[in-house]
């Protein structure tokens, strides 16, 4: 059988786009339905329904102390920034908050309440993702412990953590060396969990245990990218699709381990100046704010949607809208697709 990715790719007249006035969406769910939920910097999720019509629910928790920041660079260290996102086996939302630095559950209406905020008696670090699986185990991943992430984008610093959370078992620390966790995912028989290792420049996975335990790291496809990772998700062939973010662009990695650029928003001019900075230590906000493409600018996930599951949504940190287009094969179902709520 012949992979269905085999020969594509996508130019920028290939997207089309909905939602209007969002805040860095960086993380998107979809529903059967076709009903969308987006990360959203305002403190909560913009729900986006299949007529296009949206509202923005926001947390109704103390996540005003938090505080807000108009500063471009400041923004992105500062105050309430729902992340990564993942139904709770109910339908509410889990959420991780990457300025606050805790994991949230929300209902559809907008109660909030964190669920942790420190593991072994210690701050929990950078939160950054968060993924449910059939067994209704959390994942969580945690990018680095320094609070100013930028400064974390170095090839000498690998702090980030994955963590597990059980019902009536509590969180625990199942892996302390990824270089930058981002988003994580489990294939199909959720025999390994995949993570970015996004200042790894490339993807880890790890063999999940009976218990919840993980085993060694291992590399999956490429070693180096050359640029930075974000987001990934499995497609029902077995590719698992990434994004590059700041260098933006679509990615995926067969399963026999090769990479396809399926859309690279980028000059090669960018990609030497960031990895130049990379290569040398420099790497910091104000940098990093001169990178980044047109379509999804940060391009940060990527989410399989639609009623075959074959509309792929792309989210960003910098952009307002979802940009979205058709892939030639449907998605992995995640866990909460056929779940009635």
């Amino acid at each position: 059988m012949s992979n269905p990715i085999d020969g594509f790719t996508l130019q920028k007249e290939d997207f089309k786009f909905i939602g209007t006035d969002l805040q860095r969406p960086e993380c998107i769910l979809a529903e059967k339905d076709g009903t969308l939920w987006s990360a959203d910097a305002r403190g909560g999720v913009v729900k986006i329904s299949p007529d296009g019509s949206q509202e923005i629910i926001t947390q109704s928790h103390d996540s005003e102390a938090f505080g807000s920041s108009d500063n471009d660079a400041n923004k992105f260290v500062e105050g309430t920034l729902p992340n990564g996102l993942a139904f709770a086996d109910n339908g509410d939302i889990l959420i991780s908050n990457f300025g606050t630095d805790c994991l949230e559950r929300m209902t559809r209406s907008g109660e909030t309440k964190v669920m942790f905020d420190s593991v072994d008696g210690d701050p929990i670090g950078k939160v950054n993702f968060v993924c449910r699986d059939s067994k209704n185990r959390i994942w969580i991943t945690i990018s680095t412990m320094v609070h100013d992430w930028p400064s974390a984008i170095r090839k000498d610093l690998i702090d980030g953590r994955i963590l597990l959370y059980e019902e009536g078992k509590g969180v625990r620390i199942v892996a302390d060396d990824v270089h930058f966790s981002n988003e994580c995912k489990l294939d199909a028989n959720e025999e390994y969990l995949y993570v970015v290792q996004t200042c790894g420049r490339n993807i880890a996975r790890y063999k999940i245990g009976s218990d919840g335990s993980l085993g060694s790291k291992e590399i999956f496809g490429p070693s180096d990218h050359g640029r930075f990772i974000d987001g990934c998700a499995f497609d029902s062939y077995g590719n698992l699709w990434g994004t590059h973010v700041m260098n933006d662009g679509l990615f995926a990695i067969t399963p026999e381990g090769d990479l396809r650029v399926i859309f690279d928003d980028s000059s090669p001019e960018e990609v030497k100046k960031l990895d130049d900075a990379f290569q040398s230590g420099t790497v910091n906000a104000d940098l990093i704010l001169t990178c980044g493409g047109e379509i999804a600018t940060w391009c940060a996930s990527v989410t399989f949607g639609g009623p075959d599951l074959k509309t792929v949504y792309v989210g960003s940190l910098r952009s307002t809208n979802l940009p979205y287009f058709t892939a030639p094969v449907a998605g992995l179902p995640m866990v909460h697709w056929n779940e009635s709520h």
